[in-house]
């Protein structure tokens, strides 16, 4: 999978306790819009997906974390790799010095229609919404100076896939 960019805070300690926890987060374009996590809480805009669990391969956490995230059911036969970003960061959660995470994207189609969220804690704190949304409405939210506590970077990363899907005529 080719690498869309690289996400380095350069503010962390190789030396000390690193967690990697790798992701899959899924594209999906319909009439020139995205679907869209939207956080009403912190009021910003991610790709439906998440961690990939031990043992789980990309493809198998992409189809899961979207049914959890936004209730859509990914078809796996239209699933095509799109682009990996790598981020490296101080850690803020899971108790350690580094942070490394390698976010797999993938162009995707889903069934019709949305079927219930199974949100984790924070995520149903952050009042998780399916939204179908223009990229101008994604990148101005995002861009916002402030989002609470909720990290920047990976706020950051979310504009700049969009903007990748815009120069590359995904959608406009």
């Amino acid at each position: 999978m080719r690498t869309l960019f690289v996400l380095d805070a350069k503010n962390y300690d190789l030396n000390g306790k690193i967690f990697v926890r790798p992701s899959a987060r899924s594209i999906i374009i319909k009439d020139n819009k995205i679907f869209m996590v939207h956080s009403l809480k912190y009021d910003y805009y991610k790709f439906p997906g998440g961690g990939i669990n031990e043992g789980e391969s990309k493809i198998d956490a992409l189809i899961r974390e979207t049914k959890e995230e936004a209730g859509l059911i990914v078809i796996p036969e239209s699933i095509k790799e799109f682009g990996m970003v790598h981020r490296i960061q101080k850690g803020v959660r899971f108790d350690c010095d580094t942070f490394i995470q390698d976010n797999y994207y993938y162009l995707c189609e889903v069934v019709d229609g949305v079927f219930d969220q199974n949100l984790d804690e924070y995520e149903a704190d952050e009042r998780f919404t399916l939204e179908y949304v223009d990229s101008k409405i994604i990148l101005e939210a995002n861009r916002k100076p402030n989002h609470g506590p909720k990290d920047p970077i990976m706020i950051e990363r979310e504009a700049r896939v969009i903007e990748l899907l815009v120069e590359e005529g995904y959608i406009k």
